[in-house]
């Protein structure tokens, strides 16, 4: 399995060893740091070196340095919808879900910082009395991560209230506006322009009655509890739905629910759900998917795609 990661250039890794402790020696910085423990499939190899940046000033000096010394750096979130490599990644790995979690409010608009976790941006926007982020409080992903696959449920999108955002590129930090964001189902600009990292975003609500928020917060809780597959290891939902379609009736109607590749399930709950049943690998899930993929094509003619990221 190729890398999409991986250099070619021996001694990266001591050389930039050398560059975050000669600019950046208070970083939390580690060696070979697996990313099953940093990722919500519990799944993936080691990053050879992982760093946990508290402001964006760290990721502009960590992704330049990674650069210079010859890596693609990759930035990780929360690690909700991601299934990592069993050998790892052979790069630079950003964490901005631990240290980058400010919030702040100026009238209905939120600004936050892309590590700020939806569940957290939903409960904030509740305790202030504003509305369009309760379908949000169940995401288990970052503000960064969902900006990137705008992400949404029960109706709701980001694309309903995200207004403006900031982001760092190869030349520099710029501010993407309304339709430069080009949000659609499961993706944004930043999908096609992976090269650009997501510092922080300004969502735009409305005031609305707490309780009343309160209460459908809990309800939507309430029906993720029943219907989802909340108490095992996954990345969400698996397949993006097709038009026309629910992914996970059509993996029902094939008699898919609880096929096993080694430790990979398809969820007893849920259909549209791979989920980690005990010591799955990558290889493991990318096998089932593919067996899934394959039934339901031959079955019904829909192509299921895959919603989780696909990290090597």
């Amino acid at each position: 399995m190729e890398s999409m990661f991986s250099s070619n250039r021996p001694g990266w890794a001591a050389l930039l060893d050398e560059k975050v402790t000669a600019y950046l020696p208070d970083l939390k910085y580690i060696h070979d740091e697996p990313l099953a423990r940093h990722t919500s499939f519990r799944i993936g190899g080691p990053a050879t070196r992982m760093a946990f940046p508290t402001s964006g000033e760290q990721i502009v000096l960590l992704t330049g340095f990674a650069q210079e010394c010859g890596v693609t750096p990759f930035l990780l979130g929360n690690g909700t919808n991601l299934l990592v490599a069993d050998e790892g990644l052979d790069t630079l790995v950003i964490q901005t879900g631990e240290g980058l979690n400010r919030i702040a409010l100026d009238g209905g608009i939120i600004t936050a910082d892309a590590g700020v976790s939806l569940a957290r941006l939903g409960v904030f926007a509740w305790q202030h009395s504003l509305t369009g982020l309760e379908f949000a409080h169940g995401i288990p992903g970052s503000l960064g991560g969902g900006v990137v696959m705008n992400a949404g449920a029960y109706g709701g999108e980001l694309k309903d209230v995200l207004t403006e955002v900031t982001a760092l590129f190869p030349d520099g930090v710029r501010t993407l506006r309304g339709e430069e964001l080009a949000l659609g189902y499961r993706r944004s600009f930043f999908t096609d322009h992976p090269e650009a990292v997501v510092l922080r975003a300004k969502l735009a609500l409305h005031g609305g009655d707490q309780e009343a928020i309160k209460a459908r917060m809990e309800e939507l809780s309430a029906k993720r509890r029943a219907s989802q597959p909340l108490e095992m290891p996954s990345a969400g939902s698996t397949f993006k739905r097709p038009e026309g379609y629910f992914a996970g009736t059509l993996i029902e109607q094939c008699g898919l629910k609880g096929a096993r590749v080694g430790g990979a399930e398809v969820s007893r709950k849920h259909a549209g759900f791979v989920v980690n049943a005990g010591s799955a690998t990558c290889t493991d899930v990318l096998a089932l998917i593919k067996k899934v993929q394959d039934t339901v094509f031959t079955a019904t003619g829909v192509t299921l795609e895959p919603e989780v990221k696909i990290i090597r």
